[in-house]
């Protein structure tokens, strides 16, 4: 008998699938759960709403849990992404970006994963998925279902739970099917419910007019010819779950308690002994109405789980093909059987409960003999255990009783889901391996290894370090492989900020290795003792920092260890820039031709950056940035790019680009936040910070400030940046130099107390100009200062020129002085907001001693900083020009639309007036009736426009106009 169709007692549950799928249709996308016991409906709501949301043109995607528990990584993910190419549908994938990569360790047809593992990769697989979905829904929508999700790996509910949070903006509706047991699935939906980012609908069981409505639906008749008798029986029995209501029916008419008469369905016992008023009576009764072969092949199919291949039931059972075939479509067997509609040549049960119920028939002996058959068979079939079949393989041999071989199995399942960048499920597997490994200790010892490299994965520090005291008191691991596990555990530490616990687990390291160790054993421990002493407030960690740092670099050449000398030359990269940028540049090139020479594609893209940043810090390019960023979206690179973006908001700040880069940094932050990559959003949270000084929006700044605390930044750490580059500029847009200073030595304190890798900080630059226009610096003491290599930075020079230019025309040389200007105006050419604050700056100096050419400045200054809205700068430029002797005019409506060459010249918005009609051709009484004024007023304001211009006449003057005014 055919399933029904309809679907009774969930009107409301259909309304609000209903309601969901208009949502998300509209770009209002969201999650929904759908939460019960076994047999209560989900799966048939779940497939009404993929007919409702195919019916309304969404892209549909539908994937299921394991049936092995949550033991499978990526199980559903990877079923829904695959069941969406199945469709056929074109998907233009580069779309992408860097995501595409990512996406491909699920859907190998996307082309080759990302080279390498990340820190976050897990929430940055959750963000490639969110793009997809984002990708393929176009005007309709996107309908993404996960059944089963209680059986769901953790990686995968992490992934549904970064969609919750983040599809209110889209066109995609998430919808889950849990079963109502205490679990992971069932407390994110319902955390997610009560915070109401997703809706949770738990179905209860029908009430006996809709399980009468249940019951005529499958027997083709109205409610009220349903056997009252027959009602009875189903109302006891199934206790209102519609799977049992139709397995009992099924049960029913197959022993002949209910039967069709010509005048409709009649029951033919009134008082039958043992009716089937259960599933597990339905199963049993047919099972034994089976043929010993048949029964063999159901009970054998139930040990693989609820779907299952024909392969490995061959293996087992010696059945011909058609003889499996016949016996899964014979007429007893088709009730619980059916065809896989995923892949060819495999079934499924109809429902988990089938499976449940078969397995209780097996007695433990047998079953156990069973397992240890279909356990070989799966090996023999499947050589190598690709895939799921490890863990299906170990569940068996458990079953088998045969502990140790599941064991190793869960092992090799374990450091494959390692290797896959499913850490979380691989720390369940480990653990269970160790478990069953007890008896073999250099098994076990081997299992924890592992299990404790994915504890560092996935972040659980405090778990690790203890699991790692037991293993130093296991035997079976040498010293070496110890030393490795606790320097594996110090990066997790740098990670993770944890410097004290790092600095300890180095200390282990070098003490399991002994004072006699090999220096290619010592190197990797020196690089990630080199990063954590980086940390470590004081004023010589630096400089053993950088000892250690190329110690390693040495030994890692030497001994082949390609990653750990990248990691070491580009420490030392950032560790010597503030001693010798050229020296640092050429470390970040040795790192990156290591990388390229040994296909380390990764370590390739991070010294890119570098070099990038290096580029930018030298000269203000930014065009290995950009391409930094570019190569990390190739291959997926995902954190490597947002840095190089950190990188390139910072230049285009300096750049005076604000516009470009509030863009930049917001949607960066828009991702980092949604990623929780913490120290990329805590830089961009700073450059917020910057960006809000130079535009001398104090309020921001400070909001920005508060938002970095909150995402754990310790401002003590920035405090260079935040005074030196913030606060700083955010007083001089205030016209208050005295803080300015205030602020700069703030910075400079900061650097003394704990150096740092950052510059800019104004040692070099601003508090040179501050200090020279201060009467605080002479050129002896400036001279001394700028010797040092780490003064040779762009931004800084251009600073220090103008300095220079102050303290030479204190000394009386004004042509130096002026073309000590020139130079610092040359070297600032890309630094647009500071180069107009500097000329600001030094005029007051040039005005007092007579050089240069101050008003000039002070006009291009003003102009700069009337058309950016800074008042404070701009007014203080005005008075310094009439201070000057200059005329200054009244900043007048329609100033702005005035050509830059025209406002440098002081055309007034009058005379730009009279400019624009004289273009075109018109004469003085023309002019005048257009901007009613008398025909002499014209004829001065063209006078005028000739002396500014420099034109000798109209026509010239006309001419002039043509090139300079826009049409």
């Amino acid at each position: 008998m055919n399933r029904s169709s309809l679907i009774v007692g969930r009107n409301d549950e259909l309304r609000a699938i209903e309601e969901a799928l208009t949502a998300a249709g509209d770009g209002r996308g969201g999650a929904l759960f759908l939460v019960g016991e076994s047999g209560i409906g989900k799966t048939r709501l779940a497939a009404a709403a993929a007919d409702l949301g195919f019916g309304t043109g969404m892209r549909l995607l539908r994937g299921r849990g394991s049936a092995l528990g949550p033991m499978v990584p990526y199980r559903s993910l990877t079923e829904a992404l695959l069941s969406l190419l199945r469709a056929g549908e074109p998907i233009d994938f580069d779309a992408l970006g860097p995501y595409r990569p990512i996406l491909a360790a699920l859907i190998p047809d996307l082309g080759p994963t990302t080279a390498d593992l990340e820190t976050g990769s897990l929430v940055i697989l959750a963000e490639a998925v969110l793009r997809l979905t984002a990708l393929v829904s176009g005007a309709h929508g996107c309908l993404m279902i996960l059944d089963d999700l209680q059986d769901a790996d953790l990686e995968t509910l992490a992934v549904v739970d970064y969609l919750i949070d983040n599809l209110a903006g889209q066109r995609t509706l998430l919808l889950g099917t849990i079963r109502a047991d205490q679990g992971k699935a069932l407390r994110l939906a319902r955390e997610a419910n009560a915070r109401g980012t997703a809706t949770m609908l738990e179905l209860g069981r029908l009430d006996r007019p809709d399980l009468r409505r249940l019951a005529a639906s499958r027997l083709g008749v109205a409610a009220d010819e349903v056997p009252d008798p027959v009602t009875d029986l189903l109302w006891a029995g199934s206790a209102g779950v519609p799977f049992r209501v139709e397995e009992m029916l099924d049960g029913m008419i197959d022993s002949e308690l209910l039967v069709r008469a010509p005048d409709g369905w009649r029951v033919t016992e009134s008082q039958r002994p043992n009716p089937p008023t259960t599933l597990l009576r339905t199963v049993a009764a047919r099972v034994e109405a089976l043929q010993p072969a048949a029964r063999e092949v159901l009970l054998t199919s139930a040990m693989l789980g609820r779907r299952f291949p024909l392969a490995v039931l061959q293996a087992v059972t010696g059945l011909t093909y058609r003889d499996l075939l016949s016996h899964l479509h014979g007429d007893n067997t088709a009730h619980l059987v059916a065809p896989d509609d995923q892949v060819p040549d495999w079934y499924a049960f109809q429902h988990a409960l089938i499976v449940d119920a078969l397995l209780t028939l097996l007695p433990a002996p047998d079953r156990a003999r069973l397992a240890g058959r279909v356990a070989d068979a799966v090996e023999a079939v499947y050589p190598g255990l690709p895939g799921e079949w490890c863990q299906v393989s170990a569940a068996l041999k458990l079953d088998a009783g045969r502990p140790l071989e599941a064991g190793k199995l869960w092992a090799v399942a374990g450091k494959r889901a390692l290797r896959q960048g499913a850490a979380q499920s691989a720390v369940a597997l480990l653990a269970k391996a160790c478990e069953l490994l007890a008896p073999d200790t250099g098994e076990r010892a081997a299992a924890m290894e592992a299990m404790l490299y994915a504890l560092a994965e996935v972040g659980e520090i405090d778990r690790a370090l203890a699991m790692v005291d037991i293993l130093d008191e296991v035997a079976g691991l040498d010293p070496r492989r110890r030393a490795r596990l606790h320097t594996r555990l110090a990066w997790v530490a740098v990670h993770a900020g944890r410097s004290d616990a790092g600095l300890r687990l180095v200390a282990a390291a070098r003490t399991l290795l002994g004072p006699d160790a090999a220096a290619v054993d010592t190197a990797p421990i020196d690089v990630v003792a080199a990063h954590l002493e980086v940390d470590v407030p004081g004023p010589g960690q630096l400089g053993k920092a950088e000892e250690m740092a190329r110690r390693a670099a040495i030994v890692a050449e030497s001994a082949e260890l390609p990653a750990v000398a990248c990691q070491a030359w580009q420490l030392l990269g950032a560790l010597t820039r503030q001693r010798d940028p050229a020296e640092a540049t050429a470390l970040l090139e040795r790192s990156r031709a290591i990388a390229v020479e040994h296909n380390l594609p990764i370590w390739e893209v991070h010294a890119l950056v570098r070099l990038g940043h290096d580029d930018a810090l030298r000269d203000g390019a930014i065009d290995r940035l950009e391409m930094a960023r570019d190569q990390a979206s190739r291959i997926g690179a995902v954190t490597a790019r947002y840095q190089a973006e950190v990188n390139i908001a910072m230049q285009l700040i300096l750049r005076g680009d604000f516009a470009g880069a509030d863009r930049l940094t917001s949607q960066v932050l828009a991702a980092t936040t949604r990623l929780k990559l913490v120290e990329t959003t805590q830089y961009m949270l700073l450059h917020r910070t910057v960006l809000a000084g130079h535009r001398g929006r104090r309020a921001d700044m400070d909001a920005a400030l508060v938002e970095l605390g909150r995402w754990g930044g310790d401002h003590a750490p920035h405090a260079p940046r935040i005074h030196g580059m913030a606060g700083a500029f955010c007083a001089l847009m205030e016209e208050d130099q005295d803080r300015a200073r205030a602020e700069c030595a703030a910075a400079l304190h900061a650097e003394d107390q704990n150096p740092t890798t950052f510059h800019l900080a104004g040692r070099y630059g601003l508090n040179l100009l501050l200090r020279s226009v201060s009467d605080d610096l002479d050129l002896a003491a400036f001279e001394t200062i700028t010797a040092n290599p780490a003064s040779r930075l762009r931004w800084d020079r251009m600073f220090a020129e103008y300095a220079r230019a102050v303290l030479l025309g204190r000394l009386g040389l004004a042509e130096e002085a002026a073309a000590a200007v020139d130079d610092a105006m040359a070297v600032g050419a890309p630094y647009t907001m500071a180069r107009h604050l500097s000329l600001r700056l030094v005029a007051p100096a040039a005005l007092d001693g007579g050089w240069g050419t101050p008003l000039d400045w002070l006009r291009a200054a003003e102009e700069h900083f009337h058309r950016t809205e800074i008042p404070a700068v701009a007014g203080v430029c005005r008075a310094l020009l009439r201070k000057g002797g200059a005329v200054v005019g009244r900043r007048r409506e329609g100033i702005d639309e005035i050509p830059q060459a025209l406002r440098t010249a002081r055309v007034t918005v009058r005379e730009y007036e009279v400019l624009r009609l004289l273009v075109e051709r018109l004469g003085n009484r023309e002019i005048a009736d257009q901007l009613h004024l008398s025909p002499r007023t014209v004829e001065k304001h063209v006078s005028s426009l000739m002396a500014k211009t420099g034109e000798p006449n109209r026509i010239a003057l006309s001419r002039y106009g043509s090139t300079t005014v826009p049409l």
